[in-house]
């Protein structure tokens, strides 16, 4: 079976099993998660916090954005633009979230309060598989490998943080990367908070 073959079933797998979920499993994990996240000190002080608004049964952010607005940090959903490019904006909670042309909601804001993928600071990242090394099985999309595609030429950790959110069932033995992915620092399950990239 081919590469693509591959990676086409394990999303298949791992997606059929997520949407499966009940809610009182979906709440249970979405506790967890916020419990690890607190133990990232970026969690607790960066201030430009983007996450995702949860689709196809993804891991909830919406304790994680309470907790973060308790802080009053800023938390900030992508918008899909040209050229497989996200730009995020701010989400105060209640806003207007509307499908966007892929049929993933995104807040409605004016240009003016668009910021750039460099601006943020820390970024909870959806996925649909992961390993212990930091790399992800997206959707297939590319717009998250190619709006952060400035951390492949940094030094890890950098400036911009990125987290990848999933549950624990997620992971798998070993992801063989493109040239393009971009490598995640942490992965934060219900369980636990796991390194991916050492210091240098």
């Amino acid at each position: 079976m081919s590469a693509l073959n591959l990676r086409s079933e394990l999303r298949a797998r791992i997606r059929a099993q997520r949407e499966a979920l009940d809610p009182h499993a979906r709440m249970a994990a979405a506790q967890g998660l916020a419990q690890q996240l607190e133990a990232l000190p970026e969690f607790l002080v960066d201030q430009r916090v983007a996450g995702y608004w949860a689709v196809d049964g993804e891991m909830p952010l919406h304790i994680v954005a309470t907790h973060l607005r308790r802080r009053d940090q800023q938390f900030y959903l992508p918008v899909a633009g040209p050229q497989r490019r996200l730009r995020f904006a701010p989400y105060r909670g209640g806003g207007a979230i509307i499908p966007n042309r892929y049929g993933i909601p995104e807040p409605q804001a004016a240009e003016s309060e668009l910021i750039d993928a460099e601006a943020l600071e820390l970024v909870l990242v959806p996925l649909v598989a992961f390993d212990r090394r930091g790399h992800r099985l997206g959707f297939g999309g590319g717009f998250y490998d190619t709006s952060f595609a400035f951390l492949r030429a940094v030094p890890r950790p950098a400036a911009t943080v990125l987290v990848g959110v999933g549950y624990a069932f997620q992971e798998v033995d070993a992801l063989d990367p493109a040239d393009w992915d971009v490598q995640l620092d942490f992965i934060a399950t219900e369980r636990e908070l796991i390194a991916c990239t050492t210091p240098v």
